[in-house]
């Protein structure tokens, strides 16, 4: 029974957040509440325990958000994620762009969460496709799958962490499975899956995107850029 009543929890908040498009915090409070009282938990205990699992939940990874995000602001103005991306794209080539961009997303999303990542990387990749005269959708779909995978399989992003304290999991060990695991899957989701979606609908392929709506989008030059090969240990270098 129990079990039924969180998969019946999950399905609320898919509908609520994705058929409705309630605010995903209100929903999340919306079916937090469902199933304490579906799970037969005292009225008057159900706000206080709504309120005790969400405070426990943000104490723990309050910091991990908070410096995350300054993070992807201090990678971004020290030009190390366009230095990681055009570093793949000089060892993979043009014809492999898309194991290029699924490469240098899953490093990105090593230290950054999907969304910082996503706003990181997109304008470097429509210039990209810009200069090797492509489509942008030829590198989107590795591109989310590089970043996915490392938002959802390794810590500090939030899942796997809030996942590894609960269990009482070695956060390392996580780490390393994750990308043991993370690494076959990136590589289906991203290039295999590319190419499959090139035989299905070829057209989304051929078509060319206007980003002057991104803005001006900034290009270091060599000297600004940090080394790559410091980037996976030391991710934050002093911008002058």
């Amino acid at each position: 029974m129990p079990l039924i009543i969180v998969v019946a929890g999950i399905a609320l908040l898919l509908l609520l957040t994705i058929k409705i498009k309630l605010n995903t915090f209100v929903s999340l409070i919306i079916v937090s509440i469902a199933v304490a009282i579906a799970s037969g938990m005292d009225l008057s205990k159900v706000v206080t325990s709504v309120e005790s699992g969400l405070g426990g939940t943000l104490g723990h990874i309050g910091l991990i958000f908070g410096f995350g995000v300054m993070l992807g602001r201090l990678l971004a103005d020290a030009g190390g994620a366009q230095r990681i991306a055009l570093t793949m794209l000089n060892y993979f080539g043009k014809n492999k762009l898309d194991w290029a961009v699924v490469c240098s997303a899953f490093i990105v999303g090593i230290a950054l969460f999907f969304e910082v990542g996503l706003i990181l990387l997109v304008p470097i990749l429509f210039a990209i496709a810009r200069e090797a005269k492509i489509s942008p959708m030829f590198m989107c779909v590795p591109m989310l799958s590089g970043l996915l995978v490392a938002h959802g399989f390794l810590p500090p992003h939030p899942g796997p962490t809030v996942i590894a304290r609960e269990y009482g999991a070695d956060v390392g060990l996580v780490l390393i499975y994750g990308i043991i695991v993370g690494i076959p899957t990136f590589i289906l989701c991203g290039p295999v899956l590319n190419k499959f979606c090139q035989r299905i609908i070829p057209d989304a392929f051929k078509k060319e995107g206007n980003i002057a709506s991104l803005g001006a989008t900034r290009r270091f030059s060599e000297s600004e850029m940090p080394g790559f090969g410091i980037y996976p240990f030391f991710n934050i270098r002093r911008h002058r």
